[in-house]
């Protein structure tokens, strides 16, 4: 059985029981580097993820009989590779258990509603922008190519009436969140979520 679990936004305060658990009864955990590290003292076998998806999936097909667990970073299912591991895998053979995204951890500490909020990535894609900016409350976990600066210029490039909430390494001892408009953003953010509202 391929079991993917959320580990949330990076603090144990925020992982969940069912994590917890799926790696207590595991015989192999798979995942990144940092997500490896949280448990230091699991005793079975481990594999480090790579940006190699197809041989992942072959390397998973082959040991699917054993319980293996694969770490996703926040939820699973947003942005992440639990769907990639649900498109491949009949659905009896995998379980996937949700976490806590960062989107919503965000959400929490700026006492923002999630209702009615466009959520979307720009990991490994180019977002349309006429597109997402078209709506009022925005979600975006961004990567090293399309971070908090190009939003911005995004935005002003479209004479947008808006402000900027970017979060940093969420829930660590460097967390970071800073309230800007667009032309107050830098060049230079920490792995971060951006929230991308109306002025008011």
């Amino acid at each position: 059985m391929i079991t993917v679990v959320g580990v949330g936004p990076g603090a144990p305060d925020h992982h969940t029981q069912a994590l917890l658990n799926a790696v207590a009864r595991a015989d192999i955990l798979v995942g990144g580097e940092r997500h490896l590290a949280i448990f230091p003292h699991f005793n079975g076998e481990t594999k480090r993820l790579s940006s190699d998806i197809y041989s992942l999936m072959k390397w998973l097909e082959l040991h699917q009989q054993k319980n293996v667990v694969v770490l996703a970073s926040g939820d699973p299912l947003f942005y992440g590779i639990g769907k990639r591991i649900a498109e491949y895998f009949r659905p009896e053979n995998i379980r996937i258990l949700p976490g806590i995204s960062a989107v919503q951890y965000l959400c929490s500490l700026i006492h923002l509603d999630m209702n009615d909020i466009y959520l979307t990535s720009s990991h490994g894609r180019r977002p349309d922008f006429d597109w997402l900016l078209s709506h009022p409350k925005i979600g975006m976990v961004t990567d090293k190519i399309i971070g908090p600066r190009e939003i911005a210029d995004q935005i002003l490039a479209r004479g947008q009436q808006r402000f900027m909430v970017i979060g940093e390494n969420l829930s660590q001892q460097s967390q970071r969140i800073t309230y800007l408009k667009p032309d107050e953003v830098g060049s230079d953010y920490d792995i971060n979520v951006v929230v991308i509202l109306n002025e008011r």
